[in-house]
């Protein structure tokens, strides 16, 4: 693949990867920065992508290595992750369900932000995380009902 191809491939996938940054930062400047810093380990590491057809993984398994190294220097200036405090994108704009995807533990809350804020499918997913499709179900299974409960509860408080 040469630099215009990459550059194409990146520039129709900069949204998505911009959603599912901020979906795990919560803050737009931070995704911003992830995604451009993940587009820019991408171009220098073009070379070890093995099969162009695995690029989008490739490209967001980059993105997601980005959006740990923030949240782990996040915990270490601040002892704690903080909720985002702007709005984002449509789909996450109910406090309720970024508060109850915020606890959600970080093997769980990779699934649900891949599976349905980012749009990836099953195989996609399990793809970008490097695990099975059926591990990928499973914490799906199990992130909806945490969810369920947990959203369920407070509209009956």
């Amino acid at each position: 693949m040469d630099r215009e191809e990459f550059a194409l491939r990146v520039s129709a996938r900069r949204n998505q990867l911009y959603r599912t940054a901020y979906l795990y930062l919560g803050r737009e400047a931070d995704a911003l920065e992830a995604v451009d810093e993940a587009v820019y380990q991408a171009l220098r590491h073009l070379r070890q992508l093995r099969e162009e057809q695995y690029f989008e993984t490739w490209l967001t398994r980059i993105l997601l290595n980005e959006c740990h190294r923030e949240l782990r220097r996040r915990k270490r200036l601040a002892g704690e992750e903080a909720l985002p405090e702007s709005a984002g994108p449509d789909a996450y704009d109910g406090l309720p369900l970024r508060e109850a995807v915020s606890r959600l533990p970080e093997e769980l809350r990779q699934v649900v932000i891949l599976r349905f804020f980012a749009d990836r499918t099953l195989a996609e997913t399990a793809e970008c995380l490097g695990l099975p499709v059926g591990t990928v179900s499973t914490r799906q299974r199990k992130a909806l009902e945490l969810l369920r409960l947990e959203l369920g509860e407070e509209e009956r408080a």
